[in-house]
């Protein structure tokens, strides 16, 4: 889960907080010591975290907090309008040139992921009604012109390329021209990667910046290489004025020290993340919303955007009736999952209900256990799934025979069914509580087709 180290601890933490009914400074001082710590084992800049930790203390120990007569709860509030200000207070969206093409000039080092987030974001503009053109202009790396024509195929996006001329200030000048003749209003320049010692290459960047004369240049970094990466951003800062982060691989790092330490050290911000290999796990950075995960506080907005761009809305209407009328079956859960599975998995959904995520954090969803889900599905009696309560230890046995897994995993998946029952309950009495309903019948849609 994304910052799933951090996250955990930062929660332990505030949670004996909120168990007093008065705070000291002493009961302060010991929570920031203990946050100041989680911070720079979140691989946090140490510069970043001791700013971080004295804004909030100046904040806490006033009349602000001490006369609260929720103290704990006002130190959370404290510092989560402090993490948003950390990573940047508002969201950061793509600047628009007045007289299409948009031009996106993408930078970062080799192995960053530039070629793939530029067929994410080109994907995600396209989602917008937009009309993308990407530009293949890394011509060192082998294949990857190729790699970026695979991705302008599957996601029916144009390239344009120069194989017979392999001059990347060239192709971004030609590229350009070809975007204002075919009525593209944004282009989208994947560019080689680089180390930033590496003068020439640099200044070949600052050339096809000078052509181009991008509205975006954005740098790619990994978001698992923590204060390394914020180290390369200050670096091609310097050079490019970089605009703004794509930090990808956010949903393989725990820690979250790039996340945290990129805006306030580079003083740009953070403008998408990528979330997953697929390419639509790509999500435009929400400061408020992140801090929010961070602390256990959900991100609904952001499941409700993913939901209603990955759900099948016919099927959820019709799960909708049977929830409503306590008829969830197996069926329906093995096909809850392979929603999940569009919308990131478990594990990352889990991440933005509030006060859900540790709960259900053991719960594993990946291509292959989707497979083993639909074998032991598939191996019950129509009864079975439809109750199964009535699944003793012969029919487990029979089952596990016949989906060619061991009574193990019968048990597991059982166990996971009724745990999912238990969260569909929670989202359906969220959502009714919440009155976060838009609009007749079909209201959120959920990806528990709850409403």
């Amino acid at each position: 889960m994304v910052f799933g180290g951090l996250s955990d601890r930062l929660q332990d933490i505030f949670s004996r907080l909120k168990g007093k009914g008065k705070l000291s400074e002493a009961d302060v001082n010991e929570a920031l010591r203990e946050v100041r710590v989680a911070l720079l084992e979140a691989d946090v800049n140490y510069k970043v975290a001791k700013d971080f930790i004295a804004s909030i203390k100046n904040r806490a120990v006033g009349s602000e907090v001490m006369g609260s007569l929720t103290p704990g709860q006002q130190v959370v509030k404290i510092v989560h309008e402090e993490l948003t200000a950390l990573m940047g207070a508002e969201q950061a969206k793509l600047q628009v040139s007045s007289k299409p093409p948009t031009v996106v000039l993408m930078v970062g080092l080799q192995g960053s992921g530039k070629t793939t987030s530029s067929g994410k974001i080109a994907l995600w503009l396209k989602g917008q009604g937009k009309r993308p053109l990407l530009a293949a202009a890394d011509v060192y790396r082998p294949a990857a012109i190729d790699q970026l024509e695979v991705l302008g195929e599957k996601t029916g996006i144009p390239v344009f390329s120069l194989k017979e001329h392999p001059d990347p200030v060239r192709i971004s000048q030609e590229a350009l021209e070809h975007a204002k003749r075919h009525g593209n209003d944004y282009l989208i320049i994947d560019t080689a990667g680089r180390l930033q010692i590496n003068d020439e290459l640099m200044q070949e960047l600052e050339a096809i910046r000078a052509v181009v004369d991008p509205n975006e240049i954005l740098l790619v970094v990994d978001a698992m290489a923590g204060q390394d990466a914020v180290n390369v951003a200050s670096t091609f800062n310097e050079r490019l004025e970089i605009s703004g982060i794509v930090l990808t691989k956010l949903d393989g790092d725990t820690r979250g020290g790039a996340a945290l330490s990129a805006k306030s050290v580079t003083g740009k911000p953070i403008k998408f993340t990528g979330t997953g290999e697929k390419l639509e796990a790509l999500e435009p950075f929400y400061p408020d919303r992140m801090a929010s995960r961070i602390l256990g506080m959900g991100d609904i907005l952001t499941l409700i955007e993913k939901a209603q761009n990955s759900v099948d809305q016919e099927k959820m209407a019709e799960m909708e009736d049977r929830m409503r009328k306590s008829r969830f079956t197996l069926d329906d859960f093995y096909t809850q999952m392979q929603q999940i599975k569009k919308m990131g998995g478990m594990q990352e959904m889990a991440g933005m209900i509030p006060g859900i995520g540790k709960q259900i954090k053991d719960i594993q969803v990946d291509d292959k256990q989707i497979n083993r889900v639909e074998a032991i599905i598939r191996s019950m009696t129509p009864q079975e799934r439809n109750n199964p309560a009535i699944i003793n230890a012969s029919r487990k046995l029979r089952i596990a025979k016949g989906s060619g897994m061991a009574v193990q995993d019968v048990n597991r998946l059982l166990k996971q069914f009724e745990q999912m029952q238990k969260l569909l309950k929670q989202f359906n009495s969220m959502a009714g509580a919440k009155g976060m309903r838009k609009g007749g019948r079909g209201g959120m849609n959920f990806p528990m087709g709850l409403n």
